[in-house]
């Protein structure tokens, strides 16, 4: 059998709707290869599946995606993994539930490198966002590879990130690996397929649905050795990630903010049921025992005594303008005239709803 038919039959099975991960296991473990399975007899089927599942193994017709994930797997950069594979990710061989296919697009090599991830909220702070990338670049130029989501906010960040180091990053994604979501990380996603790797379990084509973030979750979980919530609302999906990776044998980070804010509640949360609390990547190497620990410093140059009275106002939290009146005692109009330029410096950001916070 050439390798193109036989990655062929491991595609028709992992495309049987129904199946899912677990049944296709128990396939495996009692046949031993995918040819095996679809020459198995219908009453050994029966006895692994149960009827109606072993029908639909033997009848659906798969073959039209079979032929589009060849001819995807055909481009330059593109790969598909099984779990036969010496290339396939060893750390996720120790979690729950590995998926029988990856599909990636990138350097696979990345995928058996020791990695950590870095999650949190799509509705992110401008700190948070700076936070998440300052921790990323720091954790990646001592060696590990970033692992990430790929959407907007915290993910992003820690994409971006880690691509100013050597180490680079994941990105593991809710779609198929020749779509790209959100749409506005198109130019990260390929700079990822380019400099670090793309990763899904999804079969090529498949559109952005709901159910299948959740999904991806466990396997940045399972490919890093530990993982930092950077912000998170009580309900984020972050969360997820965090529970799954403690479930794993994972060590879980966590960095505190406000708590007046929705955005720390989540990341406050898991502080109480034991996450580390972390305020520098030195933290984490520490914790992971990481000997290879470059520049791991506090993620921002310690500030100067500040001066500014518009800064020492506005602290460390986002602010509304007329707290901000009311902290520094001056008129609206000098006010906004003394914003304006700490924006356009990038000390300050303006967020929704009017607020204001600083960014270092």
């Amino acid at each position: 059998m050439s390798v193109s038919e036989d990655l062929a039959q491991w595609l028709r099975l992992t495309l049987i709707p129904g199946i899912g991960g677990e049944g296709q296991r128990r396939l495996l473990q009692a046949f031993g290869e995918p040819a095996a399975i679809f020459a198995a007899s219908g009453g050994a089927l029966r006895a692994v599946l149960g009827s109606t599942l072993a029908e639909r193994l033997v009848t659906h017709d798969a073959s039209r995606e079979i032929e589009a994930s060849l001819n995807w797997v055909s481009l330059p950069g593109n790969h598909i993994l099984t779990l036969a594979d010496t290339t396939y990710p060893q750390a996720l061989l120790t979690a729950a539930d590995p998926p029988v296919l990856l599909y990636a697009k990138g350097d696979i090599n990345l995928l058996n490198h020791p990695a950590f991830a870095i999650v949190g909220s799509r509705n992110a702070t401008k700190q948070g966002e700076a936070n998440a990338e300052a921790f990323a670049e720091t954790l990646a130029g001592a060696g590990l590879t970033i692992v990430s989501g790929l959407a907007a906010g915290i993910d992003a960040a820690a994409h971006r990130g880690a691509l100013k180091a050597s180490a680079s990053t994941i990105a593991v994604v809710g779609t198929g690996c020749d779509r790209i979501y959100p749409a506005r990380n198109e130019a990260l996603a390929r700079e990822i397929a380019a400099k670090g790797v793309i990763v899904s379990e999804f079969a090529v084509g498949t559109l952005p649905l709901a159910a299948n973030f959740p999904r991806r979750n466990r396997i940045i979980a399972g490919l890093a050795r530990g993982c930092l919530v950077v912000e998170a609302a009580q309900q984020s999906g972050s969360l997820i990630t965090a529970r799954l990776s403690a479930e794993a044998g994972r060590e879980v980070f966590a960095i505190p903010g406000s708590i007046h804010s929705p955005q720390s509640k989540g990341c406050h949360a898991l502080i109480k049921q034991g996450a580390k609390l972390v305020e520098a990547a030195r933290d984490i190497l520490e914790e992971l025992r990481w000997e290879n620990i470059v520049n791991p410093g506090s993620v921002a140059p310690v500030p100067e005594a500040e001066t500014d009275p518009v800064l020492v106002g506005l602290g460390r939290d986002p602010c509304d303008l007329d707290t901000l009146i009311e902290r520094t005692g001056l008129a609206v109009d000098d006010l906004l005239a003394r914003l304006l330029p700490l924006e356009l410096d990038g000390r300050i950001a303006q967020l929704p709803g009017g607020r204001y916070q600083r960014l270092n």
